[in-house]
């Protein structure tokens, strides 16, 4: 019996769990489907029934893929919550009873739980976000630094948290001071839409923080919140210039040659009413992508419509937002 992939057309024989082609994986929906409930039932503390909604799913999964190896340590991880849960309920003697009250059940669960507390202690995030802070705070002005890092987070944030809607593994954010940030993250088995619009999440929340800042300008007409705003939108609108490790590189993966050619359309058009020579940056990495061979051959102009929004959107607050140096006044 032979399939096709959802995503590409691909032939698949019986049993295969990942397009060989284009690596999406064949059962994605249902996995998503079982990661929803599998988390729901994990929020009504019913571990069991998570963990065999999680089990459900691993046949559906290449056995060596990460998002394998991740459900593998996630059902473990359960079934030590759930023990931990079961033997502080049979043992209400516990010293930690007398001494915690009703906070023990937590501690003797924080206590045995090695993989909670590798989730709380994300010491590499702290670490990173506030040297992060320092070195900006340290050039611009506390003010300006704090407010910069944080536009950052909130970008970075918006990656993870659409990775994580679709019931994937990622880490939090690590900050790489005066270069930028980045969610690591497995995209083995996910298709170029999935992949595009994890890649759009994060200027989209760039964007939502920086016309936010904007807002807050024009009711306190602090230069700090227009030197943030203009800042915001012009990181987010660099971030999607289509090569290399960019978001726009990502993005552009899912458009097909006609959704790309209108793509440079729409940034020229952008260029010529703007006036923003970081349209034209957009525009000659979107005219690289006309021939690169790695067109998809299904078209997707709802990734289209996300990018060219993106673009809009970032584009007017630019406009709109005062040119304000960083530094003066903003310490």
């Amino acid at each position: 019996m032979v399939r096709e992939c959802p995503n590409c057309g691909h032939a698949l024989a019986l049993g295969v769990t990942a397009c060989p082609e284009c690596h999406t994986l064949v059962y994605g929906a249902e996995l998503s489907a079982l990661a929803r409930d599998a988390t729901a039932l994990e929020a009504k503390g019913d571990y069991g029934q998570a963990r065999e909604m999680w089990n459900r799913s691993l046949p559906l999964l290449p056995p060596d893929s990460k998002q394998a190896e991740w459900m593998r340590d996630h059902v473990r991880e359960l079934e030590m919550t759930q023990a931990g849960r079961e033997e502080a309920a049979a043992r209400p003697n516990h010293p930690m009873v007398r001494k915690l009250g009703p906070l023990a059940p937590f501690a003797i669960l924080l206590a045995k739980s090695k993989g909670l507390l590798l989730a709380i202690f994300k010491l590499k995030f702290l670490f990173s976000f506030v040297w992060f802070i320092v070195l900006y705070a340290g050039l611009f002005g506390w003010r300006y630094g704090l407010g910069i890092a944080m536009s950052i987070l909130i970008h970075e944030m918006g990656h993870y948290i659409d990775i994580k809607r679709r019931g994937l593994p990622a880490e939090m954010p690590v900050f790489l001071p005066g270069l930028g940030a980045y969610v690591k993250w497995d995209a083995m088995g996910v298709g170029r839409r999935a992949r595009a619009q994890i890649s759009l999440a994060g200027p989209l929340a760039g964007w939502i923080a920086a016309a936010g800042c904007y807002v807050i300008y024009t009711h306190t007409h602090a230069p700090v919140w227009a030197a943030l705003a203009r800042t915001g939108a012009v990181l987010n609108i660099l971030n999607l210039i289509p090569v290399w490790v960019l978001d726009g590189a990502k993005a552009v993966d899912a458009l097909g040659q006609v959704e790309r050619v209108a793509l440079l359309a729409a940034v020229l058009a952008l260029w010529l009413y703007s006036r923003e020579n970081i349209f034209f940056l957009v525009a000659v990495g979107v005219g690289w992508r006309l021939f690169t061979k790695d067109k998809p051959t299904k078209e997707d102009w709802s990734t289209w419509f996300y990018f060219v929004a993106l673009l809009v959107a970032l584009g007017l607050t630019l406009h709109y937002a005062p040119d304000v140096t960083p530094g003066r006044g903003m310490r």
